[in-house]
């Protein structure tokens, strides 16, 4: 094999597990793969296409190789043609829709394709894994259009856009900065175009890859949003006065969840020595001076509670935390998965017919957090509500307004955030319920795996900006308090690096600048976020 071998900082496919993490680090941070140098790796591959070349030549019927694909398995192909088969599979796939993938989501793929493959079970060369890594160091993405999967059989149709192109039979790919032909491409890089034997066209195609590396780029996200999220609660705590004590561990412990724990630790390291939030005695103090002058039935001024979207983010957010360590767990268990049909297991000596490319796992791990990145956008839109209204802010400007009447304040502002969470709604259904049949009944239900995946980056993207607005409103609110040195130890760097990129609204002006750029902060994770002990 040509690339066995590599420094210590690539990422190495072997037997051994990817992590999460290593996903995330050569699909979007350019890490670079090498393949185990161990001779027991070697072997093992060698061993997979020694048992399929000995089946087929034994006559056997080993399904997609001597035999149609899909609805015309009953068909059966000649010895002659087989390697053409292949080929001809990706051609007739290549049939997508829509603007590309992201080029990550496209490495990530290549990544878990490559890692699929070299667990031995899927029959093809070793060289297959390595013209996957080669792509991958050499940086040559596909183009792939988003649109073509039904999560079934696969990633058929995003599959068969990235195998075609490594075999310089036709497509586009990125590379060096442009999209050109990728037979222009592989020429530039001194790469052979991939000819495909009997099995490899089908393993290239068949499997989970491309949305589970989508998938893992949602988690990885969302975890950072729903971080900062916390970080826009919090301050916004303290700009409506809020109290520190809804976080107080007793109450957590006493409810059992380790998410809601999470949330409530980070919350109290948030507003840690903040002297805006209000702790509840000292509402309880003055409530009761009230009560006492007024001597009967009286209104206080204040309560000695605030609403739900302040007083309960641990029990209503907590959920999410262990949302999100799930889905984690469900895209490193997809990624180190063999997930192509037929599998071929030297040992047993034996061709399994199955299903592992069905995709259930990571529709319903990404339908699930779709619905919990919607329940995060309510809440946003709830405190949003809060700081806007001068019923509820206690003692802030309508529509945090510096100059209430002659300027507006943040009102444009909270109708383009309620517009974001509308949209965030609306795109949150689940997508594993709308299965259809296809490809002559043979996929007959279906798991719509990429679609839930890239619908929910969809949402992730709209929730971005949702939060930057939030956060932009509570820092408003906070300068309105007068209160920038009197934030709590997580909220106060937070602030800023706002401020760094976004002026007090003193006069009415227009803000799109603004949320974008504290969108492209939270986008390079620059925005300072801190984690529960």
């Amino acid at each position: 094999m040509a690339l066995v071998t590599g420094s210590a900082s690539q990422v190495c496919i072997s037997l051994e597990n990817l992590t999460f993490d290593q996903i995330i680090s050569v699909a979007f941070l350019g890490e670079s793969v090498s393949l185990s140098a161990d001779p027991g790796f070697g072997e093992k591959l060698m061993n997979g296409r020694r048992a399929l070349e000995r089946k087929l030549d034994e006559g056997e019927i080993v399904y997609g190789v001597n035999t149609g694909f899909g609805g015309n398995a009953r068909c059966l192909i000649p010895q002659n043609e087989m390697a053409h088969h292949q080929q001809n599979l990706i051609e007739f796939l290549c049939c997508g829709t829509g603007e590309p993938l992201a080029e990550g989501i496209v490495r990530a793929a290549i990544l878990l394709r490559a890692n699929a493959l070299a667990r031995g079970l899927s029959g093809v060369r070793p060289v297959v894994i390595e013209r996957l890594i080669q792509a991958l160091n050499l940086r040559i993405t596909p183009v792939v259009p988003r649109f073509g999967s039904v999560g079934a059989s696969g990633d058929l149709c995003p599959s068969a856009h990235i195998a075609r192109a490594l075999t310089g039979q036709g497509g586009e790919v990125f590379y060096s900065g442009r999209r050109m032909p990728a037979s222009e491409a592989l020429e530039q890089a001194g790469l052979k175009p991939l000819k495909l034997e009997s099995k490899e066209g089908l393993a290239l195609l068949n499997g989970t890859t491309v949305m589970t590396g989508a998938a893992a780029k949602v988690v990885d996200d969302a975890t950072y949003l729903f971080r900062v999220s916390l970080g826009a609660l919090a301050m916004a705590s303290e700009a409506l006065l809020s109290s520190p004590d809804y976080f107080h561990p007793i109450i957590h412990l006493a409810k059992h969840h380790p998410g809601q724990i999470s949330v409530a630790e980070t919350m109290t390291s948030l507003l840690f020595g903040s002297k805006l939030a209000v702790p509840l005695e000292d509402i309880r103090h003055r409530v009761e001076l009230e009560r006492k002058a007024a001597h009967g039935t009286t209104a206080a001024h204040e309560s000695i509670q605030s609403p739900y979207s302040l007083r309960c983010i641990p029990q209503g957010l907590g959920p999410m935390v262990e949302t999100l360590e799930q889905a984690r767990l469900v895209v490193e268990r997809e990624a180190n998965s063999v997930n192509d049909n037929p599998l071929i297991d030297p040992v047993s000596d034996h061709v399994y017919h199955t299903g592992n490319f069905y995709g259930a796992h990571i529709a319903r791990a990404m339908d699930g957090l779709k619905l919990d990145l919607a329940n995060l956008a309510n809440w946003l839109h709830s405190v949003m509500g809060l700081l806007m209204d001068d019923r509820f802010s206690n003692g802030l400007p309508p529509s945090l307004s510096a100059e209430v009447g002659v300027y507006h304040g943040f009102k444009g502002m909270q109708l383009s955030h309620s517009s974001l969470v509308t949209a965030i709604r609306h795109w949150s259904a689940p997508s594993l319920i709308h299965t259809l049949p296809t490809e002559q009944f043979n996929q007959d239900v279906v798991s719509l795996g990429t679609h839930s995946a890239l619908t929910a980056m969809d949402v992730t993207r709209l929730l971005r900006d949702a939060v930057s607005i939030t956060l932009l409103s509570a820092a408003q609110a906070v300068d309105l308090r007068k209160g920038a040195d009197q934030l709590g130890a997580g909220t106060r760097p937070i602030y800023r690096t706002l401020r760094s990129v976004s002026a007090f609204v003193k006069t009415d002006r227009a803000l799109e600048t603004d949320i974008a750029a504290v969108s492209e902060l939270i986008g390079q994770r620059r925005i300072p976020v801190l984690l529960a002990s």
